[in-house]
């Protein structure tokens, strides 16, 4: 029926999930359809026409749901399969149906394959070395070298049609012909091995891997094996052949070819294993990479639900051992393809079931899984063994990784896995610190790592484990390097996070981290956060520091604070006064930093602020100085009446008259050619005229307390500056008004009125001012009208 179908999930719309269910059915579906061992040929041409006009259609899926998949026909791999249809190799795109339109051409004829699927005892026993070696060992088993992913769609055919003694012996035979060409695979290595790892890189064998195939070859069998011993009686027997007779239900026992004391449950175990180990090349497409990932940890779900026993642990033994020795051939390797496909989940599973028995095995297995080279820079990137302190620069590649934050949780997982295994052993756990630090490029995961150690660490009520705290501080040091200068949004809870981690290592590890803080923090962090919490009560009681040592860790913080003020002093230099308030001579190195400073890197704001912390700490002649310098950098045009300087104006203005005319006479200056706004200059000259502010009692400092006279310096220079703002802002602001401004514009002149009457022919000046206004003005009839109407 399924043949019969018309494929109507062609005409999808932007369903993904539906997508993504379409193609792996339709690819493994319809190739198992058409290796059906017993279908007519008459069958097999109408669903090759069918397929073939299916294919052809536009929206037709493709099959690594992308276009950039351009494999040539990796199905026919045998002489005695037909030539692939020249028309579909030239075809750019492999569809979902292109595997099953291949498998038409495959058949089941050869002589080989029918005594491996029909024959319990099909063994070559005068085997030798130059006699049938494609299709036989050593030990006289069959083989079956076909492609492997073809192999088990064969397979896979057999049990869909009823035949699952047969599904079960070529299962057999592919699973010994992949651990013969594991062993060929490893001694050709071995002849190369100087060579390869002289070059320290090498070229991918695998492009099409078996985990994460369409057709699911290691999938299969590791359901052909596990189902089928469902069926079996327990304790197979060993005849003198060597092979294990199993009783599938009444009948006559089905022999297979295993090992002495090997099940069914190794062999589907080992073959998983085989399979997940092996190196392959990361695919093309978002839909094939996630499918890598998802049919990756399927397998290892299933793996998870094997209890391990004896047994099982050597076969674990075995197949590790063997994928670190295989060079190239294994993703566990010495020699390592940059755009493998990564171990991390895989390794997690073997170091976690090792982990008990073989301990040295585990950590090795996981460590040389931590490996991710396609971050690694294109310079650094071959080379393994030399670790890595700052981020590497990702270099553009193809295909893009878009797992590529998935596959760095995982190697985050893992090495956080080895981290908790390692508590309490020094150098296993000085080991995964440098892995980690070689291999992991992300701030973020190594930050996440950090955390989990300090947690581990301090779980227990007794004493911390000081060996993984200081592990916990090394990550926390190598995320602050490779953050100090990229934008990071956690920046400031990383930078208090290795502030508390430092405290708990203990006061040797705050002023280390002080003495080198330039190559960890910005000096905004250091004397902002850094500093401020080394200096606290908190973490002086934290710590049960004596009174030498306080002070020893305050000399470091302030010394830190007046490297920071030097660096940078518009950011640090209101924090060092701060920090060296209670010592006299760096409090007053850090004044000097400032007034250094004062022309060229700080602005008036800065300044300002600076000036109100000295009078709050009873220096006025300071805070006078710094207002003075204040001002050179300000500018006030005449229509910013609202800026934010004004009160510091005011306020430095009070100042100055405080202290005494001398040191009013020298700001009045600066004030009439930093601000232009009329309306501030008229209100700082009004505050002038006043009596003296009560601050005059605090700094004991001359003055009568008299109003100051307008027609003599240096408020006479003020007056004069004041008017001629007001005249300015007027012309001004008449020469683009609207009439519903005009109210406003009125209120200003009776402002202004106010100031000119301050003079002692103000009255006149004004009065010359309006005409003039009405004069150059008088085409603003209406405006004219209203002048007059308020003013004469």
């Amino acid at each position: 029926r399924v043949a019969q179908c018309r494929p109507n999930i062609l005409f999808y719309e932007q369903n993904v999930f539906k997508v993504k269910l379409m193609i792996v059915i339709l690819c493994a579906l319809w190739t198992c359809i058409v290796l059906n061992p017993h279908c007519k040929p008459e069958q097999k041409s109408l669903w090759l026409k069918l397929l073939r006009r299916w294919s052809s259609v536009d929206v037709c899926p493709l099959e690594e749901g992308n276009h950039g998949n351009d494999l040539t026909n990796l199905t026919n791999v045998l002489p005695q399969v037909a030539p692939g249809n020249q028309d579909l190799l030239s075809h750019p795109h492999r569809t979902v149906f292109t595997r099953a339109i291949e498998a038409c051409d495959l058949h089941w004829r050869d002589p080989h394959l029918q005594r491996i699927i029909t024959g319990d005892h099909y063994t070559h026993y005068c085997y030798h070395d130059d006699v049938d070696s494609a299709l036989f060992d050593a030990r006289g088993w069959p083989l079956w070298r076909e492609h492997v992913p073809t192999a088990c769609a064969r397979v896979d055919a057999l049990r869909s049609h009823g035949y699952p003694r047969e599904a079960l012996r070529l299962a057999v035979a592919i699973v010994n012909t992949m651990r013969a060409l594991q062993h060929t695979q490893l001694e050709l290595y071995r002849a190369h091995k100087k060579e390869l790892l002289h070059r320290g890189l090498t070229s991918i064998t695998n492009m099409e891997g078996w985990v994460g195939h369409p057709l699911d070859p290691i999938g299969t069998l590791f359901s052909t094996l596990m189902e089928t011993r469902r069926g079996f009686e327990e304790g197979a027997a060993l005849d003198c052949s060597g092979t294990n007779a199993l009783h599938y239900g009444p009948g006559v026992p089905l022999r297979l070819f295993l090992e002495e004391g090997e099940s069914l449950v190794s062999l589907a175990v080992e073959t998983a294993l085989m399979g997940l180990g092996q190196q392959r090349a990361m695919p093309d497409g978002l839909y094939a990479q996630e499918k890598v990932c998802r049919n990756e940890e399927q397998l290892l779900a299933k793996l998870q639900e094997v209890r391990l026993d004896d047994t099982l642990v050597k076969v674990f033994r075995k197949q590790t051992l063997f994928l670190l020795e295989a060079g190239p051939y294994s993703a566990l390797g010495e020699i390592l393809y940059r755009e493998s496909v990564p171990m991390h989940t895989f390794a997690k599973y073997l170091f976690t079931s090792l982990l008990p028995h073989h301990a040295d095995l585990a950590y090795q297995t996981a460590l040389r899984a931590m490996r991710l080279p396609v971050l690694e820079s294109s310079i650094g990137g071959s080379d393994l063994s030399r670790p890595h302190h700052m981020v590497s620069v990702m270099p553009n590649r193809f295909p893009r990784w878009f797992t590529l934050s998935h596959i760095e949780t995982q190697q985050c997982e893992l090495a956080s896995t080895m981290l908790t295994a390692a508590k309490g052993d020094a150098g296993k756990l000085q080991t995964v610190l440098e892995s980690i630090q070689k291999n992991i490029h992300s701030s973020a995961h190594i930050f996440k790592l950090a955390q989990d150690a300090f947690k581990i660490s301090t779980l227990m009520d007794s004493l911390p484990d000081l060996t993984l705290l200081k592990v916990s501080l090394e990550l926390g040091l190598q995320v602050m390097r490779m953050t100090l200068s990229t934008l990071n949004w956690r920046r400031r809870e990383m930078v208090r996070w290795l502030v508390t981690c430092a405290t708990e290592v203990g006061v040797f590890a705050l002023d280390s981290i002080m003495q080198s803080w330039f190559t960890l923090f910005t000096p905004t962090e250091a004397t902002s956060v850094v500093a401020n919490t080394v200096m606290s009560n908190t973490t002086i009681v934290r710590l049960h520091l004596d009174r030498h040592q306080q002070e020893n860790l305050a000399t470091s913080a302030r010394t830190l604070a007046l490297q920071c003020a030097m660096k940078d002093p518009q950011n640090c230099a209101l924090s060092a006064l701060t920090l060296c308030e209670k010592d006299h001579v760096a409090f007053e190195t850090a004044y000097q930093i400032v007034l250094d400073a004062a022309a060229t890197n700080m602005s008036y704001t800065q300044l300002f602020t600076i000036a109100r912390y000295m009078e709050h700490r009873g220096f006025p002649v300071r805070a006078y100085k710094l207002a003075t310098l204040a001002m050179t950098h300000l500018n006030l045009s005449y229509n910013q009446d609202t800026h934010p300087a004004i009160n510091d104006v005011l306020w430095a203005c009070a100042l100055s008259q405080s202290l005494g005319k001398g040191e009013l006479a020298a700001v009045i200056p600066l004030v009439v050619k930093s601000v232009k706004c009329a309306t501030v200059l008229s209100d700082i000259l009004r505050r002038c005229t006043l009596a003296t502010p009560p601050m005059v009692a605090a700094h004991n400092r001359r003055n009568s307390g008299k109003p100051t006279l307008l027609d003599k310096a240096p408020l006479r220079q003020l007056l004069d500056a004041t008017i001629g703002a007001y005249i300015n802002t007027t012309h001004s602001r008449l020469t683009h008004i609207s009439p519903r401004h005009y109210s406003e514009f009125i209120d200003f002149l009776g402002k202004a009125r106010e100031t000119f009457l301050m003079a002692q022919d103000g009255h006149a000046q004004f009065t010359q001012f309006i005409d003039n206004l009405k004069q150059i003005y008088k085409g603003k009839k209406k405006l004219m009208m209203l002048v007059r109407e308020r003013f004469g």
